[in-house]
């Protein structure tokens, strides 16, 4: 059975003022065409198919895209699972689970499920597919991240009076769940078993974690993932790795680069192959195109701006952040900002900072670090704010929130 891993799409995402839909529909369509080269029998989305910042209207256009793009993979008996990550939107992704076992049903725990579909686990979930090669199935467990809704079902559970304690309580139930299910009568120890789950496993490299602090993530050890899989499929952290030394544990990494933090990785998915006998040979990573991404600090701008327009000349689509100094009563500060648009029409955000010509002192202060948007923060302190308030809450709050952003930027 030959499975691509990926994760972390982050449908319908901004960042800061540019709407980064049509750099991540590029990416997926690509995916789909590995889903075709290689002849891929399922794809495997370890979690985040969904934008957190994605309202209805471009959710509904996400999957319509999902559709038209998948649909000759689904046609040919292909198969995609995905599980909810901690940027899908619960109440969203259980809607759309039922939906889809309204027009289909929904398949029992531990059986073989048909071919041609796409499963969205938004709880543990143990399923089989048959594999066209053989007359055994492989067993695949696919685990969400772990929030209070999906695993904390107990009323008693769900009182807690820290991050800390909600983080361990998480963490306890997890585990709990994942073991549940290995020792569950339909889980059949004798099939390759893959496992998927969308989740922090200390050690991995990353630079920055993805709109989440390091207090509010559920972070595991590599001793808490039970060994004896065929292969297992991370997602959540965007830098593509292996763990351990174990080229069976993975990372797949975002599909596209989602901020400047990911500026220097490089993006792609992972094929695998497991058969009757276990992992056949080594995975194998297939790039993807990512978008450039990168900061511009501007200290003199009559003297810099020309080679910038020489330098940068193809810079249509790459997404920039620019930290700009001008000298008030020597440069024009709208003339600055009209060649910098033209020279970098996506810039996703910009620190503009006047220094008086006689001192040369800052008015308004320089950059201490890589500043965050006005959105990003606004969004960033809601989340904080919002963490022990009920999902409905947290999405009506967001909700609106995005709204107002809007007419603003507006």
């Amino acid at each position: 059975m030959r499975v691509l891993h990926t994760a972390d799409w982050h449908l319908a995402d901004r960042l800061g003022r540019i709407d980064r839909t049509g750099d991540l529909r590029r990416a997926v369509e690509r995916v789909a065409d590995y889903c075709r080269t290689e002849k891929i029998d399922v794809l495997l989305v370890a979690g985040d198919l969904f934008s957190e910042l994605a309202g209805a209207d471009a959710l509904r256009e996400s999957i319509q895209h999902l559709q038209e793009t998948f649909q000759p993979f689904l046609r040919d008996g292909g198969t995609i699972l995905t599980l909810t990550g901690n940027h899908d939107k619960e109440n969203f992704c259980q809607t759309l689970r039922h939906a889809m076992n309204l027009a289909a049903p929904s398949v029992k725990a531990g059986a073989v499920a048909p071919a041609g579909r796409l499963y969205l686990a938004t709880g543990p979930t143990l399923l089989q597919l048959q594999d066209r090669e053989s007359d055994k199935p492989i067993q695949f467990i696919l685990m969400p991240y772990p929030t209070p809704t999906r695993y904390l079902k107990e009323e008693e559970t769900q009182r807690y009076q820290s991050l800390d304690e909600k983080n361990r309580r998480l963490m306890a139930a997890f585990t709990h769940q994942l073991s549940k299910l290995q020792s569950d009568q339909r889980f059949d120890p004798t099939l390759q078993t893959v496992l998927a789950a969308h989740v922090h496993v200390r050690g991995a490299e990353l630079p920055t974690l993805f709109r989440i602090s390091e207090e509010e993530d559920v972070v595991f050890s590599d001793a808490d993932l039970p060994t004896g899989f065929a292969y297992i499929a991370l997602g959540h952290i965007h830098r593509a790795q292996y763990l351990g030394g174990q080229k069976h544990v993975r990372y797949s990494g975002s599909i596209e680069r989602m901020d400047l933090g990911e500026k220097d990785d490089q993006k792609g998915v992972v094929l695998f192959d497991v058969g009757r006998e276990g992992l056949r040979g080594e995975p194998t990573v297939l790039p993807l195109d990512a978008t450039p991404i990168y900061e511009i600090e501007i200290h003199s701008p009559q003297d810099e701006l020309p080679g910038l327009k020489e330098r940068y000349a193809g810079a249509n689509d790459d997404l920039v952040r620019i930290v700009c100094t001008y000298t008030a009563g020597v440069d024009n500060r709208e003339e600055i900002l009209r060649e910098l648009n033209e020279i970098f029409p996506r810039w996703y955000d910009r620190e503009i900072n006047e220094r008086n010509a006689l001192d040369k002192t800052s008015l308004v202060g320089a950059a201490t670090g890589p500043a965050k948007s006005f959105e990003q923060t606004v969004r960033d302190y809601l989340m904080q704010e919002l963490t022990n308030h009920p999902e409905e809450f947290q999405q009506a709050v967001m909700a609106r929130a995005e709204e107002i952003l809007k007419e603003v930027e507006a």
